[in-house]
């Protein structure tokens, strides 16, 4: 058996920050964020929380599959920004859609999670074990900004996008086995960061006791290395596609869409450079949403669905990156 589409949704916020908006806040306009990352506007969630929005995300993809929440047998969620330690999102979820079938999960590969979650959905399928999921990357990334640090503020947004993967057998006409390549390098983890807004004051569990254990950590916003990033982004992604293209012994023309992790224009623009493939197969939708980390990739997956630019048998490569440093891609038929 094998995972294949059958339904996507997405939930955006409706509180939009332009660059403008921004520029009232940091040194910054528009012309410089466009120039360097392709960002025109950002959602916030300003009411929204990330299980909400997951939620929401994940009710209109079931609607498009055409599928009750009664019959999903797992939910996994990608997150890096959960309003909840516990339960998890997943749990949240299938208390909100009444999916009581379900076993739940949430991941968090960051900005790559999406592509890990869809891998081990896919794995799951293939064994067997579940027969219809649902994986979601749900983000509350304006909770983890730092509105005063110009590197990483004029970057992020909030959102969520799902997917609904039901099993088919393989034999069946025009289906493939999805291919991945995963990798990651914690070595070069510092290069985006996020610590805890809680840690233990001290190792002495006599002395904790006699104080409040936890404080708000002053550094918890995410930091991110720019440079470092991009370099890694522009060298990994179009590797990792090349892995999938080679295994599968697929030729980028016989690519319809690479479907990459919405985080800098300039990086998807090097990417298809490096691959020597036209930038039409790379559809984008930063400008309008920013980077939403893992959700990046459902959204834009949900928005080409519904423009009706996907046709059952074209071949789809996705491709997340991010901290970690993690990075990954899958090569499978729609």
């Amino acid at each position: 058996m094998i995972g294949k589409i059958c339904g996507t949704g997405a939930y955006i916020p409706e509180k939009i920050v332009t660059n403008f908006d921004l520029a009232e806040i940091v040194e910054t306009n528009d012309d410089w964020i466009r120039e360097r990352t392709g960002v025109a506007r950002r959602h916030i969630a300003v009411e929204e929380t990330t299980s909400q929005m997951a939620a929401e995300a994940a009710r209109r993809a079931l609607k498009d599959a055409g599928i009750h929440a009664e019959e999903v047998d797992m939910i996994l969620v990608a997150t890096l920004s959960p309003d909840l330690i516990c339960p998890s999102i997943a749990c949240e979820v299938q208390r909100i859609l009444g999916a009581g079938k379900a076993v739940c999960y949430d991941m968090n590969a960051a900005c790559t999670g999406f592509v890990f979650a869809f891998q081990a959905a896919q794995a799951y399928i293939q064994a067997g074990m579940y027969h219809k999921i649902l994986v979601i990357g749900a983000e509350s990334i304006s909770n983890l900004i730092d509105w005063n640090d110009r590197s990483t503020c004029i970057l992020f947004g909030d959102g969520a996008g799902a997917i609904v993967l039901c099993a088919q057998k393989e034999e069946t006409e025009g289906n493939f086995i999805p291919v991945f390549a995963a990798h990651s390098d914690g070595e070069r983890g510092t290069a985006l960061l996020c610590r805890s807004r809680y840690h233990k004051e001290g190792s002495d569990l006599y002395e904790i006791s006699k104080k409040k254990a936890t404080t708000i950590s002053e550094d918890s916003y995410i930091r991110m290395d720019g440079q470092a990033v991009f370099k890694f982004a522009v060298r990994c992604v179009p590797e990792v596609i090349r892995e999938v293209l080679e295994k599968t012994k697929t030729s980028i023309s016989d690519v319809k869409y690479f479907v990459l992790h919405q985080a800098n224009r300039r990086i998807v623009e090097a990417a298809a450079k490096r691959l020597g493939a036209d930038i039409e197969k790379f559809p984008m939708n930063l400008e309008e949403y920013g980077n939403t980390s893992s959700a990046s990739i459902p959204i834009l997956l949900d928005e080409m669905n519904r423009k009706k630019m996907l046709t059952r048998g074209d071949t789809i490569v996705l491709a997340g990156f991010g901290a970690g440093l993690s990075w990954g891609a899958v090569i499978f038929e729609w």
